[in-house]
């Protein structure tokens, strides 16, 4: 008898609210009657879910920088989360928790260097949450190009999933995973998800007020619309903050659903680690470069003006400056590491090591540097490092998603920007900010007129302000 299967995935993530200098995130007025919006999701979301035992049950990734403010504010349910994972891994041998990019940056957009760090931080990240090597990793906006895929693949990374318009073929069957060819002979795993029943899932909430309804009249038509006697599984995938925040009481209903309802139907719920260990990838399909799950406009979102949002024109000056700034702090970066170690990149990719909060700061840049540094040197360095760290987050997709430049996501952006040029020129007397000023000139809000070198000379001053108090600030660990 064939089996009959679904998958729930849910991608839980929050940008970056904290002020760069403090570590916190500024009371949010729109969150009221919580103080920001994270909490106001944690209750709502994160909290019940857990409580619910559904991380157990459906297919997730959560952002790192959720996990970080989840470990700070409400370890105990990030506990619970990951114990649920874990059932898994000790009931099935795999996971049902999936790896994220580090920043959440549209990797299509990033450099291949920076594709590295942003997959090697997410895998490291991933394995000091949840104790183990991920199969999966959700890709940002699930914005897909075949450089991408070769990291992954040269990082240990099984399987991605995609939406069913990122693949090159029409009349694509989502019911089973395909495998991308990638050069030298490797391969990756795609799964691609189904778009009738996550469009429901998301967008449709009569859909979703009925657990059993919702398989009478969604799930059980696509197994009888099968023809052939083989395994087949559907894919829904969704915004994890839908179950509870976006759409009120959908916590419960994913609770029943997985709890019951599909089990009296005959079918399946898996995940995708699991899947494979009885279903690999036997077809072979190309995908659609530069492809996302949320712009059909391809990656045009997060570079330029498309048509997913208006007075979007304040966009590609905003990529254009930020790719100068991240290339002059990168220039310094290399020009001083490069006088200790052969590959520097290599010592940014390893940087998790501090941020894990596995070593200190001075503890590792010793071991990955060869021969004795002076106390400037090493805390020249460190600076450049906390540069690099606030250079990637600055590409954080959250700052280009929205119409309007005067909105707390990319003005939070514009913030970690002033803070990498600050810190890069702590390290090295290098003043980057006029050349910065002058990149984010031509930014501007079309409703408020706001323009992004008035930000970033804002968020400068600021940094100047709180740096004569302190000499060199702590960053969190994970």
């Amino acid at each position: 008898m064939e089996t009959h299967a679904i998958c729930i995935h849910g991608h839980f993530y929050q940008p970056p609210r904290e002020d760069p200098l403090t570590g916190k995130i500024p009371v949010e007025a729109g969150a009221a009657p919580y103080p920001n919006w994270n909490e106001r999701i944690f209750d709502q979301c994160y909290r019940p879910n857990a409580e619910l035992e559904n991380f157990q049950k459906i297919s997730f990734n959560i952002g790192p920088t959720l996990n970080e403010w989840l470990k700070s504010t409400h370890p105990t349910v990030l506990e619970q989360i990951i114990s649920q994972d874990q059932y898994n891994v000790n009931k099935h041998g795999v996971g049902n928790a999936m790896a994220q990019a580090y920043n959440h940056t549209i990797l299509p957009l990033s450099t291949r260097v920076d594709k590295e760090t942003q997959v090697r931080w997410g895998i490291a990240e991933f394995m000091c949450r949840f104790g183990h090597r991920p199969q999966g990793m959700w890709l940002p906006e699930a914005a897909v190009d075949m450089e991408t895929l070769e990291v992954l693949e040269e990082n240990g990374i099984e399987f991605i999933i995609l939406a069913p318009w990122q693949a090159d073929k029409d009349n694509l069957d989502v019911s089973h995973p395909y495998r991308v060819e990638l050069s030298g002979g490797k391969q990756i795993t795609a799964f691609f998800y189904d778009e009738d029943l996550s469009m429901r899932v998301s967008f449709d909430p009569g859909a979703t007020v009925n657990a059993d309804q919702f398989v009478l009249n969604y799930v059980l038509p696509k197994f009888s619309e099968d023809s052939t006697s083989a395994d087949h599984l559907y894919l829904v995938a969704s915004d994890g903050e839908l179950y509870g925040h976006h759409q009120p009481f959908r916590d419960k209903f994913l609770a029943y659903l997985m709890d019951g309802v599909l089990e009296k139907k005959n079918i399946e719920a898996v995940y995708p680690g699991l899947w494979l260990q009885k279903h690999p990838a036997t077809e072979t399909i190309r995908i659609r470069e530069n492809t996302s799950w949320s712009c059909h406009h391809g990656v045009s979102r997060w570079k330029e003006a498309c048509g997913c949002a208006a007075h979007g024109e304040w966009k590609a000056p905003l990529r254009q400056a930020f790719d100068q700034i991240a290339d002059a702090v990168d220039q310094q970066y290399l020009s001083l590491v490069g006088k200790h170690l052969e590959n520097p990149w290599e010592l940014r990719h390893s940087y998790t090591q501090v941020l894990c909060g596995k070593m200190q700061p001075e503890e590792y840049i010793q071991s990955m540097l060869s021969g004795t540094l002076t106390t400037e040197e090493i805390q020249a360095i460190e600076l450049l490092l906390r540069a690099q760290f606030e250079r990637q987050r600055m590409f954080t997709s959250c700052g280009w998603f929205f119409g309007d430049f005067d909105r707390i996501e990319p003005r939070n952006n514009i913030a970690y920007a002033a803070q990498a040029v600050w810190l890069t020129e702590q390290a090295t007397g290098v003043d980057l900010s006029e050349q910065a000023l002058n990149w984010l000139k031509p930014v501007k809000s079309w409703r408020s007129g706001l323009r992004g070198d008035q930000v970033f000379q804002f968020r400068l001053e600021k940094t100047r302000e709180a740096w004569q108090k302190v000499v060199i600030r702590q960053l969190p660990t994970i």
